[in-house]
């Protein structure tokens, strides 16, 4: 089972949205606001719970790659924050 990893991480979001909004928004209707049928939705919250459930019991869910990949792109995200900030100290001069 191929895919991007755009395809993984939109996966990941709708389940993230999912559990954000469970206690106030069908699955039907997060489905909908998400541009998915309600059986993938459900198909994808399966897949996440049970690799949870995995990964709960291993104690090694998340891989040190996978923890290097994150920190590389937080480390990113803080630098064009930085040059936003200056760029916007430029700009209100």
């Amino acid at each position: 089972m191929g895919g991007s990893d755009n395809d993984k991480e939109f996966k990941e979001q709708a389940v993230q949205y999912y559990l954000d909004n469970k206690d106030h928004l069908s699955v039907n209707e997060m489905s909908k606001n998400l541009g998915i049928g309600a059986s993938t939705l459900h198909k994808w919250i399966k897949l996440f719970t049970e690799a949870e459930e995995i990964g709960r019991g291993s104690g090694n869910f998340v891989s040190d790659k996978e923890i290097a990949r994150l920190k590389r792109q937080l480390r990113d995200a803080e630098g064009a924050i930085e040059v936003l900030k200056k760029s916007i100290g430029i700009l209100s001069k």
